[in-house]
């Protein structure tokens, strides 16, 4: 014959431990014991011996139902003071037990799946929210660009107008421009506030001339014609401008066109 216990949770102060023999009498004792627990009657005296010597006792200040033949367990003590140490699941509370265990098992495989999903769809959120953001800087940046830059085929257009303007002043004879000649003075000095006037414009609008002379010749910047030697320059050193380069708005629409020393 096995004994077997029953630890049944009353309340949080209250703990019954039920040691029995499985038999049909001390089943039936167990379920009176029960049903005095829960309307909160105190189990009859007269029934506390039963067909396997079974009987009331207390174990660790917990009222318990007990029979002659106990098992020890860890921590606790039976009727008769003795140490506890192992304790056998019940028979009646197994396949409550299982069933309860499969309902969590899958509640939990449920929970593992829901937050997969839900970490993959935050992932692609976020992924979604970055490539937005990315979109929208450089929208922001190509309507800034072309709010900046939409006018540079028109001033490249207007440059080669600024180049036959500063050829035409260059070619007139400052000692021809004199009072002696009202005609020429007159239109030279048109040409000039013409020149100055369409200048203010270029720099108005971020339109700046380059004038690279004396200084090192940068790829970037300009552009070669011919090298030729210099005594008293350094290899690399712009010698002659040809044409001077313009930038806009730090962007380099022409480069100038120089001629570049050679070293010896």
């Amino acid at each position: 014959m096995f004994i077997l216990p029953i630890r049944v949770f009353v309340d949080k102060k209250k703990t019954l431990l039920v040691w029995f023999d499985p038999c049909v009498y001390c089943v039936m004792a167990l379920r009176s014991f029960q049903r005095c627990l829960r309307l909160g009657l105190n189990y009859p005296k007269s029934a506390t011996n039963m067909c396997c010597s079974g009987k009331l006792s207390w174990v660790n200040n917990h009222q318990t139902f007990t029979t002659s033949k106990t098992i020890s367990r860890e921590n606790s003590t039976d009727a008769s003071g003795e140490p506890l140490k192992k304790e056998v699941e019940s028979p009646l509370e197994t396949d409550s037990e299982r069933k309860l265990k499969l309902e969590i098992e899958k509640l939990n495989e449920d929970i593992g799946i829901i937050t997969k999903k839900s970490q993959e769809l935050e992932d692609k959120y976020k992924r979604a929210l970055a490539d937005g953001e990315n979109l929208r800087k450089r929208l922001t940046k190509q309507i800034d660009d072309a709010k900046i830059f939409g006018i540079q085929n028109f001033c490249k257009d207007l440059l080669e107008v600024a180049d036959i303007l500063a050829k035409a002043t260059e070619s007139v004879p400052k000692e021809e421009v004199s009072d002696s000649n009202p005609h020429l003075k007159s239109l030279y000095e048109g040409l000039v506030m013409t020149e100055l006037q369409l200048q203010k414009v270029f720099k108005k609008h971020g339109l700046v001339p380059m004038n690279p002379i004396e200084e090192k010749f940068d790829p970037n910047l300009h552009e070669a014609l011919f090298q030729q030697e210099v005594q008293g320059k350094s290899a690399g050193t712009i010698v002659v401008v040809s044409k001077i380069g313009y930038k806009l708005h730090e962007r380099v629409i022409r480069p100038a066109l120089v001629g570049v020393a050679k070293g010896p």
